[in-house]
């Protein structure tokens, strides 16, 4: 788990927050981040029973919401504390939000939610579909063998993908005298498969005209373990980069060379430690280590990393999730201006049926997250669910049995 302390309140997730206040972000529903896979139609058969989760948009009025776009709060929703022990593990990317939150439902509730384990996205569905943990922490939706194991898992009833932390993958860099930097999906392919080897590569300088670039070598670093932020980034040179970039998406990094580094805090790190090296790795992060962060250019101009850039991404998702499983899809290859286009959701994976004697505390702390929890965003560095989103992850918590 992420174990730095957030040093300042982030102003641009606060525009965020004003923005999906605003209906800015119409994130109308759900779907898969994964640009290829095909959702499971498995997802709908134990949701019929939530009012409102069939249509797309839909925002009907589940018990407690307020319909006006304002913040759902805990008992406003009809959620209830609860007793019990509660395990989790997976994506590292909301690791510091997932532990304010134990601490503060705890806190709540007298509640014995244990800590998050952390341990990458990879990790988190492996161990939610081997019956380890009670829920997984992860940046990728269930694909479709992970999706039939779950389900055996969840004794016969599907998992639910329910996004709760939303948040940009920034391009860190560390290279002294360079404040701005330019990065296309063609170049950051390149850079990323070895390929671009030094920062005054002529590919490097060409959509960098007038920044006084280093002869220095490039030192890419990449997520170690499995990672949902590793499957987002990759997703996204793919589908934005082509045939510029020879490997398909996945959690486990497959290109050569480069240097690993083990979960987000360990890729930040390793970017400010060394000079002349480049990082995928969530927002926060590289802001919290005092990084560069590119700009990106995707084919309609470069575009800078900022709240209202990553809300522009993100109201261009698509909805494939069925039901209650609320999956988002999203257009990593976007040439719209004054939108970032590498962005991830994290997702808590739950059994929608199957969950025995910790149904109780399970619907609890996840409906403290999507409620309660969502006001604490601002000051960890995260991006709050858009309200309407909001709604229809309130609704999915209390179908779950």
């Amino acid at each position: 788990m992420e174990e730095s302390s957030v040093k300042n309140t982030r102003t641009r997730v606060s525009t965020l927050l004003a923005l999906a206040a605003a209906g800015a972000l119409t994130l109308s529903a759900c779907g898969s981040d994964d640009n290829t896979a095909t959702p499971s139609s498995s997802s709908s058969s134990s949701s019929s029973a939530s009012s409102g989760s069939t249509s797309t948009g839909a925002t009907s009025s589940s018990s407690g919401t307020t319909g006006s776009g304002d913040t759902t709060t805990f008992e406003g929703a009809g959620f209830t504390c609860a007793e019990g022990d509660l395990r989790s593990s997976g994506s590292t990317a909301q690791g510091r939000v997932m532990e304010q939150w134990i601490a503060d439902f705890n806190a709540l509730c007298g509640a014995n939610v244990n800590a998050y384990g952390g341990g990458g996205s990879g990790k988190g569905v492996q161990d939610f579909v081997g019956n380890q943990t009670d829920w997984a922490g992860s940046d990728s939706a269930l694909n479709a063998d992970q999706q039939t194991q779950a389900e055996a898992r969840c004794e016969g009833n599907p998992a639910w993908n329910l996004p709760m932390v939303v948040g940009p993958i920034a391009m860190a860099y560390n290279l002294d005298g360079v404040d701005s930097l330019v990065m296309t999906p063609a170049v950051l392919a390149g850079i990323f498969d070895g390929t671009i080897t030094n920062w005054n590569a002529p590919e490097i300088a060409e959509i960098n005209s007038g920044a006084s670039l280093p002869d220095l070598a490039i030192q890419a670093v990449h997520r170690a373990e499995d990672s949902g932020t590793t499957a987002n980034f990759t997703r996204y040179l793919k589908a934005a980069a082509g045939d510029a970039w020879g490997f398909e998406p996945g959690n486990a990094w497959q290109a050569p060379g480069g240097v690993a580094a083990q979960g987000s805090d360990g890729v930040s790190q390793q970017v400010e430690g060394t000079p002349g090296s480049i990082g995928y790795v969530e927002w926060g992060f590289a802001e919290d280590a005092g990084l560069g962060i590119a700009q990106i250019d995707n084919g309609g101009g470069a575009v800078e990393l900022t709240a209202e850039t990553a809300g522009n991404a993100l109201a261009a998702a698509e909805v494939v999730g069925e039901g209650n499983d609320l999956a988002l899809k999203l257009d990593y290859a976007t040439q719209e201006a004054d939108a970032y286009p590498a962005v991830l959701v994290t997702y808590e994976i739950v059994c929608s049926a199957g969950n025995g004697d910790n149904v109780d505390l399970l619907k609890s702390f996840l409906g403290y997250m999507a409620t309660d929890g969502q006001a604490s965003m601002e000051e960890l560095g995260a991006a709050p669910l858009p309200a309407e989103l909001q709604t229809r992850v309130v609704e999915s918590i209390q179908a779950v049995s």
